[in-house]
């Protein structure tokens, strides 16, 4: 793996002060990946669909200062300072040192806040690691000599992201991510996200997921812990080439529009996640009873409606109802009808399918 391409040369442009705001998506993986190695290399390649309305906004404030040995920040989330967040990024900052050595010529105040519920399975870390490393490319762009075009310019985003939170290599760009190397993805890699590169059938265009927020608390287990769990897990192996097998199964599946083997895969890949934390040592259970009446409804509903619903589930307990934008106003009745008491003060997220980040003039 050749990471030298991201070491900059020619910064040699003086900025003794920017603010910049990036607006980054979430995103949920279809095929999922749980188990990595050092440096958050996958252990299997994964894909996702990008969100467009989940979302994190972060504005940063660079001020030129003495170089030091740690960078100097400030953190704000949701208007208030807040430093339970510090030690991830000051983590972060470290691990990036050598591919944005500017980092220690700065000071910082990052502002940041999320569209959803922190911490409660809707790869928050995805969206806020990724937008702190759009922000940090803006600067790089404004120090460099060189023309950084878009392709390089997200590239290094989504590699940098990646040594945050693995997932959040997959909200640079949209509306398919895949992220580590695979031989049936054409430029694949295990340092950043790349766009599912094939036409992709009507049917899976502005997919819909909604997001049942059945809880909004923060995790018991952090998905750091639960992928470490997989270094000792009898059944990882088994795993990974699963995984893997998927990924190319979902390929032919998302070209030919065979939404019927969509809705086993993915479902097959949500339970699959959640049965690798039954099954680790420590065991544990992300899943709330509620979740799982969610899960036997849709079942219930498909199977009486002939409907092409279907869930998927990412590290929590929380539900991502999916479906085809033609059936939108049927399952949203259903979702307000049914499946809206199971959650947390009956509350739900309507979105859909995105394209990534995008600047955005400031933060509120």
């Amino acid at each position: 793996m050749n990471t030298d391409q991201f070491i900059p040369e020619s910064l040699q442009n003086t900025i003794s002060e920017l603010k910049v705001t990036w607006q980054t998506p979430s995103n949920i993986a279809l095929v999922k990946y749980w188990g990595k190695s050092d440096p958050q290399i996958p252990k299997n390649a994964s894909i996702s669909f990008t969100l467009e309305h989940c979302h994190t906004v972060t504005s940063i404030d660079f001020i030129k200062a003495k170089r030091r040995e740690l960078p100097k920040f400030d953190m704000y989330f949701e208007g208030k300072k807040n430093d339970d967040f510090k030690p991830k990024i000051a983590t972060f900052f470290k691990r990036i040192s050598q591919y944005c050595p500017y980092v220690f010529e700065y000071d910082m105040i990052i502002r940041s806040k999320n569209s959803f519920p922190h911490s409660s399975g809707i790869a928050s870390s995805a969206s806020g690691l990724s937008a702190i490393a759009m922000c940090l490319m803006s600067l790089e762009k404004a120090l460099s000599l060189d023309n950084l075009n878009d392709q390089f310019f997200k590239q290094k985003a989504s590699f940098l992201a990646r040594l945050g939170s693995g997932s959040a290599s997959r909200s640079i760009e949209g509306p398919l991510v895949v992220w580590g190397s695979h031989d049936e993805i054409k430029e694949s890699s295990d340092l950043f996200g790349v766009p599912f590169n094939e036409e992709v059938a009507p049917i899976f265009k502005n997919y819909q997921d909604t997001i049942l927020l059945v809880d909004k608390g923060e995790k018991q287990v952090s998905s750091t812990v639960g992928h470490n769990l997989m270094h000792d897990h009898p059944y990882a192996e088994q795993r990974f080439s699963q995984a893997n097998e998927n990924i190319k199964k979902l390929k032919q599946i998302l070209i030919n529009g065979d939404i019927t083997s969509f809705i086993g895969l993915v479902e097959s890949e949500a339970l699959t996640l959640h049965a690798m934390m039954l099954t680790s040592d420590p065991y544990f259970i992300l899943m709330k009873p509620n979740t799982l009446q969610i899960i036997n409804e849709i079942w219930r509903y498909r199977k009486e409606q002939n409907s092409y619903i279907c869930f998927t589930l990412d590290a929590g307990a929380n539900v991502h109802v999916l479906y085809p934008e033609k059936e939108k106003e049927k399952v949203l009745q259903f979702i307000e009808n049914q499946l809206s008491k199971y959650c947390q003060k009956n509350q739900y997220i309507c979105d859909n399918t995105g394209f990534g980040a995008r600047k955005i003039d400031d933060i509120e």
